[in-house]
């Protein structure tokens, strides 16, 4: 393939179904959608916190949204047969990995069972061409080796979130093998690195324990300062998503399977030192500690993407450096902080991110 984004054309007035809408990632998706003309139907839970982004932004205003637990198995079926969909992209999830050992049992059923539940829709709805689900890095067995794990490596997961991920990877491919490519549907999964950007509220995540604290005049505590995480825009795996459907499309059969979309390696940081860059864009008084994770949830120190395969065969690379990262990223919230009105800010940087080189 020759092209490096996202045609406007294919997704004009093509019906989509987007499911988790209301999250972080979710609401960004559904957030461009609109901006490049498909009739998107969301499929989630309400909001998982206050504020949020699908708040904030109005997501909602330009798409129909359908309330209800991808744990309902008649509920999932119900919105296809009644959308008919062409394309399925699969975000909803639970994707904290510290709630995922507070809740095990919540993840592994809206995980692995609400997947089984989108693609068992999706195995009755002759509508749709594409479906990609989006899974995780996590879902990588990871021995802390360091190296960049590959598209073909063993799957694993030592905390529930991580093999609950690994899972719907199997889950999803048996339905590939079993039902899809015999009726010539595109099935793909979407493994994506550490994502940060604006409107993301989520407890336990970097950027939004950073945003809280330094609006109410505290200092972020850091966990595990030294872990190393391949950072990336929430922007940069939604492209590779929406570019995977396109190519899944023409040739199902060849795109059909698993994709790493993360960044170069020169992008992967410690925790601290994100933490540090955060700090510098907000500026006044924000201020970093190290705290203690005596008692906590272990997580892997090491973690990278090799994306050589999304590079060689969708021509997608990142295109916003580790800094321009970070400094998109908090002047969202910057902005937020000082009362913008935050959905002409959020498409006016989606226009930026899709103007910028690729």
């Amino acid at each position: 393939m020759e092209k490096v984004g996202v045609t406007p054309s294919f997704w004009a007035g093509r019906r989509v179904l987007v499911t988790g809408h209301t999250g972080f990632k979710g609401s960004w998706l559904s957030l461009w959608l609109q901006q490049l003309g498909a009739e998107v139907t969301g499929l989630s839970l309400p909001a998982a916190s206050a504020p949020a982004l699908f708040d904030l932004a109005d997501v909602g205003s330009g798409i129909a949204s359908v309330y209800a637990d991808i744990r309902d198995q008649l509920a999932v079926a119900r919105v296809l047969r009644e959308t008919r969909p062409s394309v399925v992209l699969h975000l909803a999830a639970q994707a904290l990995v510290r709630e995922s050992y507070r809740q095990p049992l919540d993840t592994f059923s809206t995980n692995i069972l609400g997947t089984g539940h989108v693609l068992e829709a999706v195995r009755h709805c002759d509508a749709v061409r594409a479906v990609v689900v989006v899974t995780s890095d996590k879902c990588y067995r990871n021995t802390d080796s360091g190296r960049a794990f590959i598209e073909t490596d063993p799957l694993g997961g030592s905390d529930p979130y991580s093999s609950s991920k690994a899972a719907a990877e199997l889950i999803t491919e048996a339905y590939r093998a079993s039902f899809l490519s015999s009726s010539a549907v595109g099935v793909a999964t979407a493994r994506a690195g550490n994502v940060i950007g604006g409107g993301d509220w989520s407890a336990d995540r970097l950027i939004p324990d950073a945003v809280r604290a330094w609006v109410g005049g505290q200092s972020l505590m850091l966990r595990y300062p030294g872990a190393t995480r391949p950072w990336q825009h929430v922007l940069e795996p939604l492209r590779g998503c929406l570019t995977l459907v396109e190519a899944l499309v023409a040739q199902p059969a060849r795109f059909s399977g698993a994709w790493n979309f993360g960044p170069a390696a020169a992008s992967a940081r410690t925790v601290g030192a994100v933490a540090d860059a955060a700090a510098l864009c907000w500026g006044g008084q924000a201020a970093v500690r190290l705290g203690s994770n005596v008692g906590e949830a272990a997580e892997a120190q090491q973690l990278q993407l090799d994306s050589s395969k999304a590079w060689e065969q969708l021509q997608w690379q990142t295109r916003w450096s580790f800094n321009e990262t970070v400094e998109q990223t908090m002047r969202w919230y910057l902005k937020w902080h000082q009362g913008e009105p935050m959905r002409a800010f959020s498409l006016a940087q989606l226009a930026a991110y899709e103007g910028s080189a690729g």
